[in-house]
């Protein structure tokens, strides 16, 4: 067994027309065990950028302190909002400095650029960056999800379309998937703003 398939996680970053969507499952297990059905693993960072975090769950709180803390620096010292862009090779290196102990997680990272284009990315735990115009995924059921989402994504769909494409990819993905589940949560980031819904999966 992979210490990244030690917890379950599902994470899928879609790409739409001026917005982005990004969503986890709510499951935190030991292997087989269910802990909690609470567990967040999608940080905002900030209005139009947010992360998921795939991976072992102590790396995931640890990882998501250490961006915040970096983040906050960033707009102390260059007074202004960071990037999606620079956000990505900022979370590479990081991941990248530590490649020798490295942080078990694989990030997924969805966001709006200054243009209001979506930008999506993800890496491996030690930051090798894919960055896609369609959909990234990440967690223990990754063939699921890819197959789903090969299958409902559509080009230019709204936030709405959006929405209903990531839940449907989402819940038919971690329903063939024992380490994840248990519900979960969709954001969708446009101009205006975030839109954060739950979802109600099997409980089984």
């Amino acid at each position: 067994m992979s210490i990244l398939e030690y917890n379950g996680a599902a994470i899928i970053a879609m790409a739409g027309k001026d917005c982005v969507g990004i969503a986890s499952d709510n499951r935190l297990g030991i292997q087989f065990q269910t802990l909690a059905m609470d567990f967040k693993k999608v940080f905002k960072m900030n209005d139009k950028l947010m992360v998921g975090l795939a991976g072992l769950a102590s790396d995931v709180q640890t990882l998501d302190q250490l961006l915040r803390f970096r983040m906050n620096l960033y707009e102390l010292r260059e007074e202004r909002e960071m990037t999606p862009l620079v956000f990505t090779n900022l979370l590479s290196n990081m991941l990248y400095e530590k490649r020798f102990g490295p942080y078990f997680c694989e990030p997924v990272v969805a966001g709006l650029d200054e243009k209001g284009q979506p930008h999506i990315a993800t890496m491996d735990l030690i930051g090798a960056t894919l960055s896609s115009k369609d959909f990234v995924v990440a967690g223990t059921c990754e063939g699921n999800l890819y197959g789903m989402c090969e299958t409902l994504w559509k080009p230019d769909m709204d936030k709405e379309v959006l929405f209903e494409t990531l839940a449907q990819a989402l819940l038919a993905s971690v329903d063939r998937d024992a380490l994840s589940g248990w519900g979960g949560v969709v954001h969708i980031i446009t101009k205006e703003g975030v839109i954060s819904r739950e979802l109600k999966g099997r409980q089984d």
